[in-house]
């Protein structure tokens, strides 16, 4: 099934279309939360089409680079600067701020890419970043790790930089559920739409609806935070 963008601008109504909505909703709350923070000239690592650029309102300038070669087609994306995964085409200390949103994983030479990062960020310049840990095998065969929240923490400690917030998405319950929506999913057919969408309010809002119940009723100990879907990371150059 092909979608808009606009999945990941989460509404209301998604509940009643969008397959994926336990990952796409904790994504768009803590970057929505997030994004103020990013002021000045950013950079918008691996933007793809820039799902989230219209919460990023305190950036003066708003600059897409992404590789020409991927796992899924550029045709239609609004990509300002191309660079060859190895050397971003900036001067030293260029932007305030870095964002990449869902990259890191496909992204093989971390300990090459990351420095590139630092390079072009001036100092006390921040990046934002999320990356999956519950995630399906996606933009195939370019999906090559997944992080723990101590993993993530560790590589940009690593590379100098300071880790000013660090939040998890999602936890045990929703994962559950949302794995189980995968594979519900992957079954029904997806066209005419019309009869995903039907087929949709029969078989997985039922669980939405139930999970977001369960979420809000349970304890925080007995949803557990160590089963999760993404990290969400904002990290300073030091």
């Amino acid at each position: 099934m092909h979608y808009n963008i606009n999945i990941f601008i989460i509404k209301w109504y998604c509940v009643f279309y969008l397959p994926v909505y336990f990952i796409r909703k904790g994504l768009y709350t803590s970057l929505k939360e997030m994004a103020p923070l990013m002021k000045g000239k950013l950079l918008d690592f691996g933007c793809g089409a820039k799902p989230y650029k219209s919460l990023f309102t305190n950036a003066s300038e708003y600059i897409g680079l992404d590789i020409e070669v991927s796992g899924h087609s550029h045709q239609n994306e609004n990509i300002d600067v191309y660079y060859d995964g190895k050397i971003i085409p900036f001067q030293d200390n260029h932007f305030d701020n870095v964002f990449a949103t869902e990259v890191f994983e496909h992204v093989f030479n971390i300990d090459e890419v990351l420095p590139e990062i630092k390079r072009v960020l001036k100092p006390g310049g921040q990046i934002l970043i999320t990356c999956p840990f519950v995630f399906p095998e996606h933009e195939k065969p370019y999906d090559f790790a997944r992080y723990t929240s101590f993993g993530i923490k560790h590589i940009f400690e690593k590379h100098g930089f300071k880790i000013i917030d660090q939040r998890k998405t999602g936890n045990y319950v929703e994962v559950a559920a949302q794995i189980f929506m995968y594979y519900i999913n992957y079954m029904l057919p997806k066209k005419p739409f019309l009869i995903y969408l039907i087929l949709f309010q029969i078989f997985l809002l039922p669980i939405i609806v139930i999970t977001s119940i369960l979420n809000f009723i349970l304890p925080k100990k007995l949803k557990r935070d160590d089963f999760y879907h993404n990290n969400v990371v904002l990290a300073q150059k030091l």
